[in-house]
């Protein structure tokens, strides 16, 4: 082996050997116990690479490696080899340490000099705090600014959920770094701390993302493909120590770390109750992971309003159940009532049957539902409103208003990978360039998988149709009288849980071909990237979750025909609604698939704390002493930092939060007029989704490296396609599926009286349905032929009527609310003005020496910001 230097550093109180890249050794197990609060906070600049190895233990003790995959492990070699050294030519200094014990685990530390840092920073346009002008700025903590904080204000009261955070960001002028005005920017003295920690992390991720390893024709590039190819195991910058309050002695707030601060004041349970902590997150995790919980606690604090009053309409509902006449028409019918069979074995029923379904069908179907669905759906267009004007408040704060316009870089993927470069007609630089025309077509194959997809979706909703036909015969046939009597009802609820099952099953295998299908697409920037992989999965979960709602809201029961002539598919007779009627069914079904997911969601949330866990312990440290021999290290906390980080889980994006977030929304705005209390349900979850996922990014995921957002992207469209086709399901719900407009239209023609009513709604068969001439009733308003009665086009007239009426006075309300309400507030928009103002200032007291126009961004706190907007010639 070649000769090399060993250097060792001391950090806590822990000597670690560490060598340049291509020498190996191994760490020393010379640990002491140490303050954890005195970490140096340069090792935590770091990246770390991590790979392990397998090794095979031998009868006389030696270490073999394991041959059934060593031509696996050569190719993965060669391609880190390349990789690192490549890394190593464009500057980024590199040191391994290397575990042994049941794997051999080597872990290589990341760092970049001062000229990387300051050339890659110009090159990505990383923004850098300026010399103080004439504001300097201190503000204090941004919290969920909602209604709670705007009624404490109004009334002079505490308010209860806010509180105060130390060690507060501090924020000042910035603009974008520029290495020939170093002495213009702040703190530019110290190289070692002007750039901050989360600075050096994109620079080096920046880096790590556009290195080949291999050919660029075959995609071989980025350390996202290594490690989707199992050459690498783990790649993440480190976390600012551990999050555990230190125990045992008082300790001054200010002194904390920020991921300590975030665990105290944002990811413990006893913070339920608190405002989050935003400029906090957004320092520790960037724009991207800010803005979401931003989203996440806007949106929890708006749904309060709807459990309320969803919650009224529900204990309307159950007054409904003791005063409703109809139902205590069919509670008191006897025998009056003998209902046709429900299929071909089955046998005659009495009506009276069904008076706990029917009264327990008056909680989700009566006249309170048609104000609680206007209620949400002016709720929904409002929400997203005010959410615009905070999205623009925060952006303007966080210095990232114009971020995808003008500031967002080209993935470093496809930087990589292009075909060719293209002048830039603006900036006249030569950038990586796609064509267009190849994209589209590229795009177009991804539509035709898209639809064959979806088509999978509805083959399996048709199947479900008929599992659920097929049931109820098999049920019938057993004889079982109590078994025979909740036929549909066990049919229903099977098929709804068959229905959850499978579309937790499809959506894994169709997120996996997006992914695939949005890299092959070769987009242009991060944001686009993002953006098609959303809408592709989007509408793909969109049919699996909302397919067999709507085909139980609008299609089940309509298609049935009557005694004597039943319409039938492949030979099976079409399902009619239960005997409590579709809407009832449909409540059901959204129960268990919304609270199922919810439930199923939290079981995740438990697996991932116990993969936490086997983690901990599969890759606890093992270290080899200087005797050589193997023994167990000491606990976690005597670990070095890239092992402790190590043992957390990956951090997979924001999507699948976002995910579950959107859908629920449409469960409770789409299909709200069946279920008054998803709004109750959706609160309580996201109550403790904040915290959950709070727990996850703090204590649980490895520190994801920092992204900047101008926004939620194509979600905030998502929310607003969602808000039109509530107001048009809502709007068919409640004149076709519920009862509503039939017990209105005969109130009206019977003198304000619902006597008769079950009558009005009840058919006679055919005198030759069968053979005995024995009549029978079922829901439909037909005469004793069969055909339709004059009510049934009376009615049909009255709900067109109603649901054209209900769309156009619902958008009206929505689109006076958007005018009314600006999407940039006022305060902002006279802020913007006296940006310009004062950019005038500083341009004419600097405008020789100053190579940019500056801008001086003003934040809610009256405060400013100053940014770089254009060169400017001196």
């Amino acid at each position: 082996m070649a000769t090399f230097t060993v250097c060792c550093n001391t950090f806590c109180g822990k000597t670690i050997n560490r060598v340049k890249y291509g020498m190996e050794t191994h760490r020393s197990s010379v640990f002491h116990s140490v303050n954890e609060n005195s970490y140096n906070k340069v090792l935590f600049m770091y990246f770390v690479l991590v790979w392990e190895e397998s090794l095979a233990v031998l009868k006389d003790g030696t270490l073999e490696k394991d041959k059934s995959s060593h031509a696996i492990q050569d190719s993965h070699r060669k391609w880190r080899e390349d990789f690192l050294s490549r890394l190593q030519a464009a500057g980024i200094d590199q040191e391994m340490v290397i575990l042994q014990a049941k794997k051999k685990i080597s872990y290589v530390l990341l760092s970049a000099p001062w000229s990387v840092l300051c050339y890659y920073a110009e090159e990505i346009s990383l923004r850098v705090p300026l010399q103080n002008y004439e504001y300097p700025l201190y503000p204090v903590a941004l919290q969920e600014e909602g209604w709670s904080l705007l009624l404490s204000g109004k009334i002079k009261i505490l308010n209860l959920m806010s509180q105060d955070v130390p060690s507060m960001p501090p924020d000042y002028y910035t603009c974008q770094f520029r290495t020939n005005k170093l002495e213009r920017f702040l703190g530019s003295e110290n190289k070692e701390t002007f750039f901050k920690t989360t600075q050096r992390h994109q620079v080096l991720y920046e880096i790590l993302a556009r290195t080949p390893y291999g050919a660029l024709k075959r995609g071989e590039v980025g350390i996202e493909r290594l490690l989707s190819e199992n050459a690498f195991s783990a790649a993440y910058p480190l976390h600012e120590g551990p999050f555990e309050m230190p125990g045992g002695e008082v300790v001054d707030s200010q002194s904390l770390s920020m991921r300590q601060i975030l665990h105290q004041y944002w990811a413990r349970w006893a913070s339920w109750k608190n405002y989050q902590p935003l400029d906090h997150i957004r320092e520790y995790y960037g724009e991207k992971i800010a803005l979401y919980f931003a989203w996440l606690g806007f949106y929890t604090g708006w749904l309060l309003p709807a459990a309320v009053v969803g919650t009224l309409v529900f204990l309307f509902g159950i007054w409904l159940m003791v005063t409703d006449v109809p139902a205590r028409e069919i509670c008191e019918s006897k025998d009056e009532f003998v209902m046709c069979p429900l299929c071909k074995i089955c046998s005659y029923w009495n009506l009276s049957s069904i008076c706990t379904t029917f009264k327990a069908g008056l909680l989700f179907d009566n006249g309170g539902t048609v104000f609680f669905s206007i209620f949400m759906a002016l709720w929904a267009v409002t929400f997203l409103e005010y959410w615009k004007r905070t999205s623009a408040v925060l952006a303007h704060r966080w210095d990232c208003s114009e971020f995808q316009e003008t500031e967002e870089r080209p993935r470093p993927e496809f930087t990589a990978t292009a075909p060719m470069t293209l002048r830039n007609p603006v900036t006249g630089a030569e950038e990586p360039y796609f064509p267009k025309r190849r994209r589209f077509n590229r795009t177009l194959t991804g539509g035709m998988v898209i639809i064959i997809m979806v088509s999978v979706v509805l083959m399996f909703v048709v199947a479900i149709i008929v599992y659920r036909v097929i049931l109820s015969i098999i049920i019938y046939k057993s004889h079982n009288a109590f078994l025979i009597f909740s036929a549909g009802r066990i049919a229903s609820l099977t098929g709804s849980v068959l229905n959850l099952l499978v579309i937790l099953m499809l959506s894994r295998v169709y997120i996996y071909l997006a992914q695939v299908l949005t890299r092959w697409e070769m987009h242009r920037t991060q944001t686009k990237y993002e953006d098609m992989f959303i809408l592709k999965v989007f509408i793909f979960q969109f049919v699996n979750f909302y397919s067999s709602p709507v085909y139980i809201s609008f299609f089940k029961g309509r298609f049935v025909g009557y005694p004597g002539n039943y319409y039938k598919l492949l030979g099976i007779r079409n399902e009619d609604c239960g005997a409590g009627g579709c809407l009832i069914e449909l409540a059901q079904e959204l129960l268990v698939i919304m609270v199922g997911k919810q439930v199923i969601n939290n079981i995740q949330e438990f697996i991932i704390k116990l993969k936490s866990w086997w983690q901990k312990r599969k890759i606890h440290p093992k270290v080899r002493a200087e005797d050589e021999k193997v023994k167990e290290g000491g606990p976690t906390q005597d670990a070095a930092p890239w092992e402790t980080d190590y043992e957390l889980l990956l951090c997979e994006g924001l999507f699948d939060e976002y995910l579950e977030m959107v859908l629920q929304f449409g469960f409770i705005t789409i299909f709200v007029a069946a279920c008054p209390l998803a709004p109750l349900f959706a609160l309580i979850n996201n109550w403790v989704e904040v915290r959950l996922d709070a727990q996850k990014f703090v204590c649980q995921y490895r520190r994801p490296v920092a992204e900047r957002a101008q926004d939620i992207g194509i979600w905030l469209d998502i929310l607003q396609v969602i808000t039109y086709v509530a107001v048009i399901s809502n709007a068919f719900l409640i004149a076709f599926t519920s009862d509503f407009l039939p017990r209105l239209y005969y109130r009206h023609n019977n003198d304000g009286n619902l006597q008769g009513y079950v009558n009005f709604t009840l058919g006679t068969s055919p005198s030759n349905f069968n053979a005995n001439n024995t009549q029978c009733r079922y829901r439909g308003y037909r005469d004793r032929n069969g055909h339709f009665r004059p009510e049934y086009f009376h009615l049909l007239a009255c709900r067109l009527a109603f649901v054209i009426i209900f769309e156009h006075v619902v958008f009206f309300i929505g689109r006076l609310i958007d005018f009314m309400v600006p999407d940039i507030p006022e305060d902002v928009e006279i802020k913007i003005k006296r940006e310009h103002y004062m950019a005038k200032e500083a341009l004419a007291e600097n405008e020789v020496r100053t190579p940019c126009i500056f801008l001086l961004i003003i934040n809610h706190q009256n405060h400013f910001t100053l940014h770089k907007t254009s060169q400017y010639k001196s």
